[in-house]
């Protein structure tokens, strides 16, 4: 079988709790973006887009809808007889007891043998729920110039948010000599991205050697402190274009919105670098004789006779007559009833609001249930769910199922509290 000079292994099983209702029936990664794609698409994008034609996706926490949506790789060009993509789900090996993947660095552990059947001479590993846009090969040459074990994409980030981030102590040429997971105080704000290239025979080694001792191998934790201490040849790659991480509900909302600015921070409509999705044909949006629709980012088969601002509305939604859409993200197959307002909300796909509905009304109080989660004035609304005709609903609610008039106390909802049906319409 022929060599591969560098494969990806995309990291896509990650449950993304801090996203809520969102991802209660899917992973992370298959959270919509943008309109009419999915986080994972990103990345996804980025590997073809770079020259990187083999691409090993690790799936764990409810995985079939990005199952469906990866399929054979047909959008990104990746539907290869050698090569091409390859969804790699926890598996029984050699007559053993199968097990989940217990940390980033665990999933590529239990995939060497899959790695091997390329003889890759790098491998270049990547998490499926950051929203960028980067030619991996550049970085390959960085780190093939610099004869390097081991590289870290890293970005410059406010000192006092550095904190929050794996930080990476470098010299003058970015040979990295110390690394700190979210220090108190730190020493540099080069933040890890998440995103690494290896030489193959090294990492496979060191996965081998660690694994002896931890069933739960990350690489924060595990293998990168182990590269530091037998003095491998690790360096950081600066980064210095457009990366979020939308692993909340606020990032997640500010990212959207970040694509409807009059210059926006990411752009996408690049020729250079398209971003490619699953999608079917659909028809043109339509805007009806009274719409009225300002910066706002529409996909197709969308139907306007009300007004949207500053939103983003995935394919096939229904916005009806005297319906007000304002800093908002409608995912596929929603529908707005007449004379509805839905204010700074996410409504996830194939949900109903009835007419005359209110949502994001009053005071911003935290969710009852999860303020840690839903704090930033955000109403979240579960795919496949229902509001009915006339309600009022708060701020930093969450709603999930096929509601009625009797799940709201005359017809209100305050802000901070959950309604969320089990499928027999149980709270």
């Amino acid at each position: 079988m022929r060599k591969k000079e560098m494969l990806a292994m995309l990291l896509a099983g990650g449950q993304g709790s801090r996203l809520g209702i969102l991802t209660k029936t899917k992973a992370k990664p298959a959270v919509t973006f943008g309109g009419k794609y999915r986080i994972i698409d990103f990345p996804m994008s980025n590997c073809i887009n770079s020259g990187v034609d083999t691409v090993g996706v690790l799936t764990q926490y409810q995985p079939l809808q990005l199952n469906r949506h990866i399929g054979i790789g047909i959008p990104w060009d990746l539907d290869r007889r050698y090569g091409g993509v390859t969804v790699l789900a926890p598996h029984v090996k050699d007559g053993e007891q199968g097990h989940w993947y217990s940390g980033t660095a665990n999933a590529i552990y239990q995939n060497i043998n899959f790695i091997d059947t390329y003889k890759p001479t790098y491998v270049l590993v990547i998490s499926g729920d950051h929203i960028y846009r980067m030619d991996y090969s550049k970085m390959l040459s960085f780190h093939k110039k610099n004869s390097c074990d081991a590289t870290i994409a890293v970005l410059e980030v406010p000192f006092e948010e550095a904190s929050r981030f794996g930080i990476m102590n470098a010299d003058g040429e970015d040979k990295i000599y110390e690394f700190e997971e979210k220090p108190k105080e730190p020493k540099s704000n080069l933040a890890s991205m998440g995103i690494y290239i290896f030489t193959w025979d090294k990492l496979r080694a060191a996965l081998i050697e660690a694994n002896k001792e931890h069933n739960d191998l990350d690489f924060g934790k595990h293998i990168i402190p182990m590269f530091l201490e037998q003095n491998r040849a690790l360096y950081a790659y600066r980064f210095q274009d457009y990366w979020k991480d939308v692993g909340t509900i606020d990032s997640y909302w500010s990212a959207n919105m970040d694509l409807i600015k009059a210059v926006p921070e990411f752009n996408l409509y690049e020729d250079f670098a398209k971003i490619y999705t699953s999608s079917d044909h659909q028809p043109p949006q339509f805007t009806g004789p009274d719409a009225d629709v300002k910066a706002s980012l529409l996909s197709e088969g969308c139907e306007v006779f009300g007004s949207v601002y500053n939103s983003t509305l995935g394919p096939d939604v229904i916005v009806e007559s005297g319906a007000v859409i304002r800093d908002s993200i409608i995912m596929a197959n929603c529908i707005i009833g007449e004379n509805s307002v839905v204010d700074r909300c996410i409504i996830d796909e194939n949900t109903a609001i009835g007419k005359n509905v209110k949502i994001g009304m009053g005071e911003n109080v935290p969710n009852k249930l999860k303020p840690k989660i839903y704090d930033a004035g955000i109403t979240v609304i579960g795919e496949n769910s229902s509001i009915p005709d006339g309600v009022t609903i708060g701020k930093n609610c969450v709603i999930y199922g096929i509601t009625d008039a009797t799940h709201y106390q005359d017809l209100r909802l305050d802000s901070g509290e959950t309604i969320e049906l089990d499928s027999e319409g149980i709270i």
